[in-house]
Order: C-alpha cells, then sequence, then structure tokens
C-alpha cells in the first residue's frame, strides 16, 4: 500500500495520509503488522500540522511493542471497554434497530463511491471509514467522519484517558477535522457518562482493505 497519488493540495494530501495511516495503527495486530508501520512511516513525511506529533507517536509506541504483546493490548483496550469502542453508530444507536438505519449514511457513501457492498466488517468501523476516506473519496469521507465527530470524541477521550498509545492515533484524526463546538462536547460527555441504548440487532459486515475484528466470544464492547 504505497502514498496517495491522486490528491490536489497540501491540506487533502495531508489528511488523506493521517487517515491512512490511523487507519492502519488502529488494524489489529496480526502478522502483517510490520508491513502496516512501514507505510505508516512513508506516510510521515506528508503530515503536516498538529496531526503529526501525535501521529509519530502511535506510531513509535506501536513499533516498540512485540507482536504478541500489541495484540494482547489490542484487545484489552478495543474489546474489554465499551467506551473504546470504533463502531461509531454504537453510540448514537446502540445495539438497536435505529442501528441499521444509522448504517445507512455509510452504505450510500461507500456505493454512491463506487465501493463494494460491505463484506467482513461493519461499514461504522472506525478504521474502515478512514481507509475509505484516504484512498477512495475525502470528501464523502470526510463528511462522515465530520458527521460522526462525538463518537470519535467519546473514543478519544476514553483512549487518552486511559493512556493507550491508540488515543494518539485518534488525536490526529480529530486534528483534521474541523474543532467541536461546545454543543458537541456536552453531547459527547453525556454519551460517555450513560453509554448507548441496548437491544441486539444483527449487521451486516463490511470492509476495504483493513483487517477484520476477530471473533472473541463476546459483543466486542466490555
Amino acid at each position: 500500500m504505497k502514498l496517495l497519488n491522486r490528491v490536489r493540495g497540501d491540506t487533502t494530501l495531508s489528511d488523506r495520509a493521517v487517515w491512512q495511516a490511523a487507519s492502519l495503527l488502529l488494524a489489529y495486530p496480526d502478522a502483517e503488522r510490520q508491513q502496516r508501520l512501514d507505510t505508516v512511516a512513508d506516510l510521515l513525511p506528508h503530515v503536516r500540522g498538529s496531526a503529526r506529533d501525535p501521529l509519530g507517536r502511535a506510531h513509535a509506541g506501536l513499533g516498540a511493542l512485540e507482536l504478541r504483546s500489541a495484540a494482547e493490548d489490542y484487545v484489552a483496550t478495543f474489546d474489554l471497554r465499551r467506551r473504546c469502542t470504533m463502531y461509531l453508530t454504537y453510540w448514537t444507536a446502540g445495539d438497536t434497530r435505529n442501528r441499521g438505519a444509522a448504517m445507512h449514511a455509510f452504505l450510500s457513501a461507500y456505493r454512491e463511491s463506487g465501493a463494494h457492498a460491505p463484506k467482513s466488517e461493519a461499514p461504522d468501523y472506525l478504521p474502515v471509514v478512514l481507509e475509505f476516506a484516504a484512498r477512495v473519496d475525502p470528501v464523502a469521507g470526510r463528511r462522515l467522519l465530520v458527521e460522526h465527530r462525538v463518537p470519535i470524541d467519546v473514543l478519544c477521550d476514553a483512549l487518552v484517558e486511559s493512556g493507550s498509545v491508540y488515543g494518539d492515533a485518534v488525536t490526529a484524526v480529530c486534528a483534521t477535522l474541523p474543532r467541536a463546538t461546545e454543543q458537541e462536547a456536552q453531547r459527547a460527555q453525556r454519551l460517555a457518562q450513560a453509554g448507548p441504548p441496548a437491544e441486539a440487532v444483527g449487521l451486516q459486515p463490511f470492509t476495504l482493505t483493513v483487517p477484520p475484528r476477530r471473533e472473541t466470544g463476546g459483543n466486542g464492547h466490555g
């Protein structure tokens, strides 16, 4: 996976580099981890502004972990902590029937941009959304990220508060988006405290090239 070559303007290039790098850093540490880290290293020189330092820290921190330790840390972070879920509509619709409708915005954006329908991961999974924004359609991708800024902020705050190196990756993503309003900040705080609505519902999975989640025997929201 090489650098994006169909972009115009330094800001667009930098943001797409951030989104692709963060997508790779937020993927489960499997046998392809080193290749993803190498790609992130290639992307870092193309990152500008306030996203560069946190993205560099995330890359260095994750690169310093052995594969097994990285995998264990990933599971402890994302599978065992509800506030650290990367499924963006989980915070707005929870595991309810309304979540299917919330997925429509993602599915429509992917299809309208020529991407294939979801196959092995939910369409609202943050690494997938980031890769879509980086590699397929930066305009539609940015819109999805901005529209879901509140759950991204909930995730970022949870990761930073826990001292997770992944917090830097999500912080870099937030640096590419408009500053959250006071109303958005308050909503994120309320969501973090109250949690999402609950009602089990099946979902069709989706992915582009980001590795799919593993089966852990639970709901992944710990």
